[in-house]
């Protein structure tokens, strides 16, 4: 439920903070898009008037002289006319605005003349360049100071961006709100099934614990014995099924406020060697490599069933005369803990489906091997109950479990 939720929030927040990022990017690059056009417009422009005033003129023998290209202004934009004359030199400066023309942009307009031999405009990227300039060689140079509009630009995005930051936590919050009331009915139902299977469970164990000693009181003969004995294999399979639906029902209701500090080295080294004489039966080795006093708050009983199922479950996979690998490291974030033996592979389709409650994969549910596909259900339940995640993976022959949980997660 946990899970559904989490995918939920994520899909929500996902799909409204992609559209609110995708309004900033259009608003920015509208404005953007604004700027650079209409310097791209006063460079042309500014550069036509010129072009055209300076054909009446020899520029070797005295600058233009024409008050309509002195006197033309332009708003907003602080534009500077340098007039060239054949040998590339400036010979007038003009400012089509009310400020006076610097050292500074002289330098940087002798700069451009000297590194460029052909006609060029050059914008480049609005919110790093300060001048953008058109060059006509051997006529003139305008240059445009972008500084303003590098500063408005820079201010714009910073602000659209900050907005979203804010908008992401109220997104966030809304994501949330808007979950809780989608997945209320599928909680409510996946309550009550939990609430059910429990309930049933507890209800079913009584009247199975009277037929179970009802059988035991039946006087056996030869002609009633095979259908006692069938009885008792019937019932004892209830009874383990209904041990095991309980056990089910009790994973899905851990809390961390149960849980203490625990010695899980030593928790996963006695569950080890408590199945070795299991695992002497089919000539399998447990091998164990477990860092020493790797403390962990849990809930101890939960993570020896964890430790139990995992082996158990090795063991009934696993071939004879091999090995069954008992790992359990750390490291300053986590705790890792494997489970590895050599047999028949996991298909990687079932990778995820092993996990689900009455799942196995063995297709002709083999009554025989008294499994009811929950042992994983089980274990998956323990690890999500403690904020951790279990995976499984088969390869090279080897089918490895692999079970992390976040250090001072509780």
């Amino acid at each position: 439920m946990e899970n559904l939720k989490k995918k939920t929030i994520f899909t929500i927040f996902f799909i409204i903070s992609l559209f609110a990022l995708f309004f900033a990017t259009f608003f920015n690059v509208q404005i953007y898009h604004r700027e650079y056009v209409e310097i791209l417009n006063n460079l042309t422009r500014m550069r036509n008037l010129t072009v055209e005033k300076n054909e009446h003129y020899d520029r070797d023998i005295k600058p233009i002289d024409d008050e309509e290209l002195r006197n033309s202004k332009v708003m907003d934009y602080e534009i500077y006319t340098f007039i060239l004359n054949k040998n590339n030199e400036i010979v007038e400066e003009i400012s089509h605005s009310d400020i006076n023309i610097s050292n500074e942009l002289i330098t940087q307009a002798k700069t451009i003349i000297k590194k460029n031999n052909q006609n060029k405009i050059k914008i480049g990227f609005l919110y790093l360049e300060n001048y953008a300039y058109n060059l006509e060689n051997n006529n003139s140079l305008t240059i445009i100071n972008t500084t303003d509009t590098k500063n408005m630009l820079l201010s714009n995005l910073f602000m659209s961006f900050l907005l979203v930051g804010i908008g992401e936590i109220i997104i966030y919050f809304i994501s949330k709100k808007i979950t809780e009331w989608i997945t209320k009915p599928v909680e409510m139902s996946f309550n009550r099934e939990k609430e059910f299977v429990a309930n049933a469970s507890h209800e079913l164990k009584t009247p199975l614990a009277v037929m179970m000693a009802s059988i035991d009181c039946l006087e056996v003969s030869k002609k009633n014995e095979k259908w006692i004995n069938n009885l008792k294999c019937e019932a004892d399979r209830m009874s383990n099924l209904i041990t095991r639906l309980l056990d089910l029902s009790k994973t899905e209701y851990l809390k961390s406020e149960n849980f203490s500090e625990n010695d899980l080295s030593k928790i996963v080294l006695k569950r080890a060697l408590i199945f070795e004489s299991l695992a002497f039966e089919k000539n399998i080795n447990i091998i164990t490599n477990i860092k020493d006093k790797i403390n962990f708050v849990c809930h101890k009983e939960s993570i020896d069933e964890l430790v139990s199922i995992l082996i158990d479950n090795a063991l009934s996979h696993g071939k004879e005369n091999s090995e069954i690998k008992v790992n359990l490291t750390s490291n300053k974030l986590e705790i890792k803990m494997e489970i590895i033996n050599e047999g028949e592979p996991i298909l990687e389709s079932e990778y995820e489906k092993i996990f689900e409650r009455f799942y196995r994969s063995d297709k002709s549910h083999n009554r025989k091997s008294e499994r009811y596909g929950l042992g994983l259900s089980i274990a998956k339940n323990i690890v999500l109950a403690h904020k951790g995640n279990i995976r499984a993976y088969s390869k090279d022959g080897y089918t490895t479990f692999e079970v992390k949980f976040k250090k001072n997660e509780h």
